[in-house]
């Protein structure tokens, strides 16, 4: 793929030539038009590989976005731009595990190989192991609707790594819940095995704390209204985060680097 570097930046098409910019990249880029139409790729039997791949991958698509629809909030300051395509990518890696599907119709089974999804940091610029060192530890309950993160006290001044300017920061501990996705030939789409248990998620965040003073023990506990049953076909991600904020006549604002967030467990 040709990179445009003159002075000349303009994206659409001029004669075979087109134009154009990618999300996360520097620069304008060119290719040649042309290639299949979108009758032959649906159509012309020999796109079915294609096919397959397309819709295998419009699967993985769907999971990644059900555990960002509800991670949304934390998103905003925690990821990078990127994190769309790393957790569908993650997504696919989980699905060509599945050896019970045809081609194109292969499960997405997180519950089965949850070490892919286990560490992921949604910040590819800023990890959490990175930004705050000190020891703490995920004590889940039995049935797997709460989750408790309990860090004992520690001197941020040593086990942070505090943005110039920062005041506070405070931790957060999410779980939510995600189910196993399957394909449905009627519908001709993937969909959770367990629609209703995919919907659980539950944030809950510590008080602001100093960074110039020790902590306090902070426990953080977690738990899905309702007391739900989860089955063996959902997954319950744990994540940690931290977010830094600069104190100004008592109001809090929110930094826009240093945030960060792990998937720090699956059970």
């Amino acid at each position: 793929m040709a990179r445009q570097k003159g002075v000349m930046k303009y994206v659409g098409t001029i004669g075979d030539v087109r134009h154009f910019k990618i999300k996360g990249n520097q620069g304008y880029f060119a290719g040649m038009i042309g290639g299949p139409t979108g009758e032959q790729i649906a159509t012309a039997p020999e796109f079915a590989r294609t096919r397959e791949n397309m819709n295998e991958f419009a699967g993985c698509a769907m999971v990644g976005k059900s555990l960002r629809v509800y991670l949304a909030s934390l998103l905003k300051s925690m990821a990078d731009n990127q994190v769309t395509g790393r957790l569908t990518a993650i997504m696919k890696k989980i699905n060509l595990e599945d050896g019970s599907e045809a081609r194109g119709q292969r499960a997405v089974l997180i519950s089965t190989v949850p070490q892919y999804l286990e560490g992921f940091e949604f910040n590819r610029f800023v990890s959490f192991g990175g930004t705050i060192t000190a020891p703490f530890t995920i004590t889940p309950t039995v049935e797997r609707d709460s989750s408790t993160v309990v860090f004992q006290p520690f001197n941020p001044l040593s086990y942070l790594n505090i943005p110039s300017g920062a005041t506070h920061f405070r931790l957060v501990n999410a779980i939510s819940a995600i189910s196993d996705f399957q394909f449905n030939a009627t519908t001709g789409g993937y969909e959770p095995k367990e629609p209703v248990l995919n919907e659980l998620v539950d944030i809950k965040y510590s008080a602001f704390i100093p960074v110039n003073a020790v902590t306090p023990a902070i426990t953080i506990t977690s738990a899905f209204a309702g007391s739900p049953t989860l089955t063996s076909d959902v997954s319950v991600l744990n994540v940690i985060g931290i977010e830094f904020f600069q104190d100004v006549n008592g109001n809090k604002y929110l930094f826009s680097q240093g945030n960060c967030m792990k998937i720090c467990k699956i059970f």
